[in-house]
């Protein structure tokens, strides 16, 4: 086990950035570990350097077993998106020694406070779902990388319309060729900026607000067939039964126009959506309205159950149209859904209902069942009357509890 080691940050101008004290520590430690940025800082270093390449539980297990002095140099604050926090689960006896970290100092030069600003990384991660995250936040901070550079965002944003946003781009912070500037989304595409760099977008105006349970005639729907769309009564109500949380990953299997997909991303903005839907048509209203609605979610041509096996194990799951193979689409459902999770299902016909029903119980599930029955105000002459919507079976589905503590439950 490693005698000491200590994890400190570093900014872009080197040795400048450091107290004398930690100048003292590496210069003492017998191994040096860092990018290969981070080590040419340290040119006059006597001890073994190790550079941070490839796979993160390699080196860490090799530093378990190592008995000199380590010092591990990081980027700005390591336990900010970095490898401070990895280093404290792997290694025993790890100090951090944080530097200024890269949003600090792009909002210093923004001269704004950042305590209430949305912070995320699309460093070295894919930007899916990054729309619904941001959407409506007034201040967002974002940790870039040469393929999620400012351009790439921007044309990102873009195509959700989002053009309320400005963006300050702050390149390498603290160093011989820093630049901090504000752009326009359109005038950032095209852009060339250097690896080392921060976004912080601003909102100028304010942005479109959709709250649960958007009209139906928002959404674009197949013509002439108009129609074909979870209703927003029984939206809701299926929504509500989804039990959906922040974090919760969701498959809407028969997603036609993406209603229930999009509404579900909406809350789930921390998590992520997968829809699936049989119909081509369909399925580019689908992707017509996740732009619209500033959903980045994922939708792909299908016919479920071929095709769930690539999307990611479900917090809940809804079923809007099963295509004909209720039973084997249901017991693979059931095998993929998270413990605690919850399958709703629309039925508009008994028969569906009763296959359903009869499923979830083979497959040891529990069901509560309603029949929503909806109906709308239209205006005759200077009176109203209703129109009825079509009945339809709101079916929730959860895998059965065992008794507590092998309790009956009759006491």
């Amino acid at each position: 086990m490693s005698r000491s080691v200590k994890v400190i940050g570093v900014g872009d101008n080197g040795q400048g950035s450091l107290l004398p004290l930690y100048i003292k520590w590496i210069h003492e430690s017998e191994v040096l570990v860092g990018g290969e940025r981070n080590l040419a800082f340290f040119p006059a270093y006597n001890g073994e350097k190790i550079v941070i390449k490839g796979s993160l539980p390699e080196l860490m297990s090799k530093l378990q077993n190592e008995e000199r002095s380590v010092v591990i140099l990081a980027s700005g604050d390591p336990l900010f998106y970095g490898i401070g926090g990895y280093a404290e689960k792997k290694l025993e006896g790890v100090h951090i020694y944080p530097a200024v970290s890269s949003i600090q100092l792009a909002f210093a030069r923004m001269g704004e406070s950042w305590h209430d600003a949305y912070i995320t990384s699309v460093h070295g991660r894919s930007m899916k779902g990054l729309a619904q995250r941001i959407d409506g936040k007034d201040k967002v901070a974002l940790l870039t990388d040469e393929t999620n550079s400012p351009s790439a965002i921007a044309a990102y944003l873009l195509s959700f319309g989002m053009t309320e946003y400005r963006a300050f781009v702050a390149e390498n912070l603290d160093g011989a060729e820093e630049r901090c500037c504000w752009y326009e989304l359109d005038q950032l595409v095209t852009e060339i900026f250097s690896p080392l760099n921060v976004v912080i977008l601003k909102k100028q105006a304010p942005g479109p607000v959709w709250p649960l349970g958007i009209e139906d005639d928002q959404f674009a729907q197949r013509k002439p067939d108009k129609g074909l769309i979870t209703k927003k009564e029984i939206r809701v109500l299926s929504i509500s039964q989804l039990a959906l949380q922040v974090d919760s990953v969701v498959w809407d299997i028969g997603t036609c126009t993406g209603s229930i997909a999009i509404e579900a991303a909406r809350i789930a903005r921390e998590g992520s959506v997968f829809a699936i839907e049989k119909n081509e048509d369909d399925l580019q209203n689908c992707l017509e309205n996740s732009a619209k609605f500033r959903v980045d979610l994922t939708a792909v041509h299908g016919r479920a159950p071929k095709g769930l096996d690539a999307f990611a194990d479900p917090d809940a799951i809804f079923i809007g149209g099963s295509g004909g193979e209720m039973q084997e689409l249901l017991e693979i459902c059931a095998a993929r859904l998270k413990p605690n999770g919850r399958i709703v299902l629309n039925a508009a016909t008994i028969e569906t209902l009763y296959e359903a029903d009869k499923t979830f119980e083979k497959v040891g599930f529990t069901t509560q069942i309603s029949l929503v029955q909806v109906s709308r105000s239209k205006p005759i002459l200077h009176m109203k009357r209703f129109d009825a919507l079509n009945p339809i079976y709101i079916i929730t589905a959860q895998r059965k509890q065992t008794d507590i503590e092998g309790g009956t439950g009759d006491e």
